[in-house]
């Protein structure tokens, strides 16, 4: 990505999502964690995707087939589809270099592409081709493994919504989720409108012209993306990220909500008065709560268009809701070296996760479909009941 000013691309007309209910708090502290699958070393989601993976390359070959393996094993139900381009590059003597978009889609059953409104979680996975060796950790091996961990931790209680409410589905609800994993990023020499984006650029370009069905509630696949969520940059301690777009404010006040709601729970790891911090530190008095999205409050007049160059770009040209996750300023190791796992700040990444995941569960209205496990005291509990209920009946 690049930051810019005057950038003046900004769409006319707020979407909005069919329903946006809030989770409680149990559901809040009971979404999965992401656990041992974020271990830069080991961890099944995030370290197969920490390593150079320049579009083009065998290494980014190998992290696409990573994504993959993950939703045929974990995620059998989305739909895959790639999205294949080529371009030159001011690098490739003239020679067309691959690029290869991952679309994971997961829709109400029997729903036809064409009347079906998206949420679009996006994030990319190629790595900057310079300095030699560059991982790119926050930028965006750790936003990507965000968001395999939220598709997989609501998928059960999508399945589960979409059966309770098989027969009463109003055309209008029809609500489903899109993974974009996009290629192509990175610049290969030096950002300019033709070597920035690739991936972005050629899939808006065709879904600007590929047309649903006739009588279609939505006209093509991008008129069905309700919401074009970017993550990006993420996984530095203490990010601050604006509220970038009046049309899309609504939606941030709303991920900004679920932080809040989280950091008084205590589910925050990054927060200074998350328990296990508070137990390390003498003067146990709460700190203030510093906010990953800051902006709730942001006046109206204080909106001036975004001015980052990312992939959300060639979408916002053609009409798309953009909000745009990414720190301002940017995290120190942006496009340096040190942007590997070992500077990620795991407390933060997992945060991310579950805020992302939160944020995506309530934007899918999915309070009272989760099932979560009993804990051993419950389920202890609930056997001693049922002994001395047994007993007692004669």
């Amino acid at each position: 990505m690049l930051l810019f000013g005057g950038l003046s691309l900004v769409s006319l007309f707020s979407a909005a999502c069919s329903a946006y209910t809030p989770l409680s708090d149990e559901t809040l502290q009971k979404l999965p964690s992401s656990g041992t699958d974020f271990d830069i070393k080991t961890g099944a989601i995030l370290a197969p995707i920490l390593r150079t993976r320049v579009s083009g390359t065998p290494g980014n070959a190998a992290v696409l087939q990573h994504f993959v393996d993950f939703f045929k094993k974990e995620l059998p139900e989305w739909r895959l589809e790639f999205h294949n381009s080529t371009s030159t590059t001011p690098l490739s003597n003239g020679l067309e270099v691959p690029f290869r978009n991952l679309i994971a889609t997961r829709d109400p059953p029997g729903t036809r592409p064409g009347d079906v409104g998206r949420l679009a979680m996006v994030a990319h996975y190629d790595s900057k081709i310079s300095p030699e060796g560059f991982i790119g950790a926050i930028d965006s091996a750790a936003p990507c493994a965000m968001l395999l961990h939220a598709a997989r931790s609501i998928d059960k209680a999508l399945t589960k919504k979409w059966e309770a409410t098989a027969d009463s589905l109003e055309l209008d609800e029809q609500q489903g989720v899109q993974i974009l994993l996009l290629d192509g990023e990175e610049a290969f020499l030096s950002w300019t409108d033709e070597d920035s984006l690739y991936g972005a650029r050629a899939l808006a370009a065709d879904w600007e012209f590929t047309y649903h069905p006739a009588m279609s509630t939505f006209r093509t696949p991008l008129d069905s993306i309700d919401l074009f969520v970017l993550l990006d940059l993420l996984g530095s301690a203490s990010p601050a990220i604006p509220s970038y777009f009046k049309t899309t404010h609504w939606a941030y006040k709303h991920m900004a909500e679920v932080e809040k709601r989280l950091r008084g729970l205590g589910m925050f790891k990054s927060s200074p008065n998350h328990p296990a911090n508070v137990a390390k530190r003498e003067n146990k008095k709460p700190r203030a709560e510093p906010q990953f999205l800051p902006e709730s409050d942001k006046p109206a007049d204080r909106f001036y268009g975004g001015g980052i160059g990312d992939d959300h770009v060639p979408f916002m040209a053609r009409g798309v809701e953009i909000l745009h996750i990414i720190p301002s300023p940017f995290p120190k190791v942006w496009h340096e070296i040190e942007d590997d796992g070992e500077h990620l700040d795991m407390n933060t990444v997992e945060d991310w996760a579950r805020l992302v995941t939160a944020f995506m569960a309530e934007w899918m209205d999915l309070e009272g479909h989760f099932d979560f496990p009993r804990t051993e005291q419950k389920q202890k509990r609930e056997i001693n009941f049922e002994e001395k209920t047994e007993f007692a009946i004669p």
